[in-house]
């Protein structure tokens, strides 16, 4: 989404009058962009003056505007964040500075007003913040509208093209089957192999990837519980991840997503089972889970204790739980979506990566950590990116 979102603000500003969008697979969106959970973020969570806060909420204005003028699903549903521990009730006053600093509307609720909205919700303290402009959109449905109009647009597409080669010294890529393509500029948005396309390029050696995956249940359509609106857990601000969630449908579907789980994954596109197993990598990302763990860096522990073990069953079910009490079991069904979010770690200061990070290259750009909220903020995303390319990019 990132990358379709810089394609087309090349060609909105005029910078580049040949632009070519390689993918490895044979359709766009089949990994990270396809599969998040939909939700355009508001701009609650992140610490003022970074780079998300910067471009999430406007654009989540960009984005949401955009998929309106196009009649593509959309759920203006809205979001509320509960505490399910007494002691995190706190979290919700942190969360409505941040959101308020980086121009995001929030409002305080109290239980009544919740269960107005979510009948069955529970706050852990009689408290919950309410994000008016929350809003669920179908990811596909947008990466494939967005690609049909920068085909239309003139933006050529090669799909299918996994096993090329990058010459940075000759500013050319050379594909498995003898072809070749020259650039002017690349810009890398290989989410799950950003890391691996950046360093051909003597780029991001200091950085690896760690995939976590994310599995999603839903509530079976029989079931008497149908939240109306997202409803998420106060999150550990210290690890990049939100916790378990509920999601409305952006359409007029009755399903509602509980999820994503955080769990490492065992390859960077292992979806489901034995498939794109990667045993090495594996073994060296848990060393280093391994060791987060044993220094306990920005929580990391509790991240372990709470969210890592999520993919089974009993535990998810008691996070759903801890949100809406009178979910049960037998109101639970496994989703067929899976995700696996692209988590950067610098091995230079043994930390994960929390924000976005974009390092130049030999007459190329990349971006590696894309994460949470990319999906939502990818046009203003792309904007700061181009505003920021050193040097500045002319390549028409």
């Amino acid at each position: 989404m990132v990358g379709l979102c810089l394609a087309h603000q090349l060609v909105e500003r005029g910078i580049a009058g040949s632009i070519t969008v390689l993918d490895k697979e044979p359709e766009l969106g089949r990994h990270s962009s396809g599969r998040n959970s939909g939700v355009l973020h508001a701009g609650l969570y992140y610490k003022p003056g970074s780079i998300k806060a910067q471009v999430c909420v406007g654009g989540a204005r960009r984005l949401r505007a955009w998929v309106e003028e196009r009649g593509l699903p959309l759920n203006a549903c809205g979001k509320v964040i509960v505490p399910p521990r007494p002691e995190l009730d706190g979290q919700l006053d942190v969360l409505a500075e941040r959101g308020t600093a980086n121009g995001a509307t929030v409002e305080f609720w109290d239980e009544i007003h919740l269960r107005e909205l979510i009948p069955e919700a529970r706050s852990a303290s009689g408290r919950a913040l309410w994000s008016p402009n929350t809003a669920v959109v179908k990811p596909i449905t947008v990466v494939r509208r967005l690609q049909q109009e920068l085909q239309e647009r003139g933006v050529s597409f090669l799909t299918g093209r996994s096993g090329w080669t990058a010459e940075p010294e000759r500013r050319q890529l050379r594909l498995a089957d003898g072809g070749t393509i020259n650039y002017v500029h690349l810009i890398n948005c290989a989410g799950l192999q950003a890391d691996r396309v950046a360093q051909p390029f003597g780029v991001g050696h200091e950085y690896t990837l760690l995939p976590f995956k994310g599995l999603y249940w839903q509530l079976k359509a029989s079931c008497p519980i149908q939240p109306r609106a997202n409803l998420y857990p106060v999150p550990d601000l210290n690890v990049p991840f939100l916790g378990v969630h509920f999601t409305p449908s952006a359409d007029a579907t009755p399903l509602v997503s509980i999820g994503p789980t955080a769990t490492p994954a065992w390859g960077r596109e292992n979806y489901h089972g034995l498939q794109a197993l990667e045993p090495a990598m594996a073994a060296a990302n848990l060393t280093v889970l391994a060791r987060q763990y044993l220094a306990n860096r920005g929580g990391f522990r509790r991240y372990v204790h709470e969210q890592a073990f999520l993919a089974l069953p009993p535990l998810l079910l008691r996070a759903a739980q801890q949100l809406i009490p009178a979910v049960r079991a037998e109101h639970l069904e496994l989703s067929q979506k899976v995700g696996i979010r692209s988590q950067l770690f610098n091995r230079h200061t043994q930390r994960l990566e929390d924000d976005f990070l974009c390092l130049p290259g030999p007459a190329s750009t990349h971006v590696l950590n894309a994460i949470s909220p990319a999906f939502t903020a990818s046009f203003a995303l792309a904007d700061l990116i181009l505003d920021q390319a050193a040097p500045p990019m002319a390549l028409a």
